[in-house]
């Protein structure tokens, strides 16, 4: 019965505990596995063999006959677990008699009230928070042994003025000897200034007179390349001013003969001539000409033009001629034609009035 209630309603029980022991303080050196970031460390991963999964091919077909032999395999271990939970089970209280019905009774030593819903209840709890553990205080190991104590008097370390002697001696010899060097760096500096400005006043001087000596040397080949030039110009002076004097020497022997000859021939050639009958033979003449072959020209086209119209006409009438001689032949011929036919038919009657008389007679 009670497994009844307990089946029909909610309950719950465990075996009290004792509550662990927290630490009051957080460890910083302890690290949460949940925020490992190596997946070989991460719980949800199994590891081990995946070589041994046999992992059929996609195109595989199964057997449908080993299909259903397996069917049948797992039906008959269903059957044969079902029979074995129902003889194992505890056995269930018979059927009531006709009448009468069976009803749930508590057997336990504590009754307890059976609801089809059991009491809910809200319940809050807060657990304490985790507290940084404050910072280690400085380590002060405990003193060990006795104190003493002395008194150091006037003199008894040493004497300062007479510890103090031999540094002077040195920083005073240092010193001097300092001073010294620095007076002999100048006066040496001062010497090499003094020889250097003397090395610059004769490289100066020397650099002064190779200038000079340079300056002369360029204005003597100056003078000496234009004096070149001038008596080259000289030499082709003369030579042009001799070629000149024989070419005129030559030219006055040769045109003394050729001008009457060229005059002679221009004279010929018509070069020289007189303006009025150059003027004639160049504008009147051709003026002239060309209105005479303008009249000339005027004068054959009126006459073509005349003939043209006279041809035109003599061929009008001779159409016309035609066309009135060929009217008046279609005429003639009509009337012929009638004429004709007149005269054959007066013939029949010429003949049929003397067969009139014949028959009379």
């Amino acid at each position: 019965m009670a497994q009844t209630a307990t089946e029909s309603g909610y309950a719950f029980a465990q075996q009290p505990r004792a509550v662990s022991n927290r630490r009051k303080f957080r460890d910083p050196e302890q690290t949460d596995d949940r925020l490992a970031v190596n997946i070989m460390w991460d719980r949800r991963v199994v590891r081990g063999n995946t070589y041994s999964a046999q992992v059929l091919p996609a195109t595989a077909v199964p057997d449908p006959v080993q299909l259903q032999k397996e069917a049948e395999k797992r039906k008959l271990s269903e059957l044969k677990k079902r029979q074995k939970i129902r003889q194992t089970a505890r056995p269930t209280t018979p059927d009531a008699v006709p009448g009468r019905k069976h009803m749930d009774v508590q057997t336990e030593m504590f009754l307890e009230e059976i609801a089809d819903r059991p009491a809910e209840v809200d319940a809050d709890t807060q657990t304490d928070p985790f507290m940084d553990r404050p910072p280690t205080p400085l380590f002060i190991p405990k003193k060990t042994g006795i104190d003493r104590e002395t008194q150091i008097f006037e003199g008894e370390l040493f004497d300062f003025d007479f510890e103090v002697e031999p540094i002077l001696q040195v920083i005073v010899g240092k010193t001097l000897e300092q001073s010294l060097m620095e007076v002999l760096e100048e006066e040496e500096l001062k010497n090499m200034r003094a020889h250097q400005e003397e090395f610059d006043q004769i490289r100066a001087a020397e650099l002064a007179e190779a200038q000079r000596m340079e300056a002369a040397e360029v204005r003597r080949a100056e003078e000496k390349q234009r004096r070149v030039e001038q008596e080259r110009e000289r030499v082709a002076n003369e030579r042009t001013v001799s070629k000149k004097v024989a070419a005129r020497g030559f030219a006055h022997r040769y045109v003394g003969d050729v001008v009457s000859e060229v005059f002679g021939n221009m004279e010929e050639t018509g070069f020289f001539y007189d303006p009025l009958v150059k003027e004639i033979e160049d504008s009147f003449m051709p003026w002239l000409l060309g209105g005479v072959t303008s009249s000339i020209n005027g004068a054959r086209e009126a006459h073509e033009i005349l003939e043209q119209a006279v041809v035109g006409a003599l061929k009008l009438s001779a159409s016309k001629n035609k066309l009135i001689t060929d009217k008046y032949n279609e005429l003639q011929a009509e009337a012929n034609k009638a004429a004709e036919e007149a005269k054959e038919a007066e013939q029949p009657e010429v003949s049929g009035g003397g067969n009139a008389r014949t028959l009379a007679c």
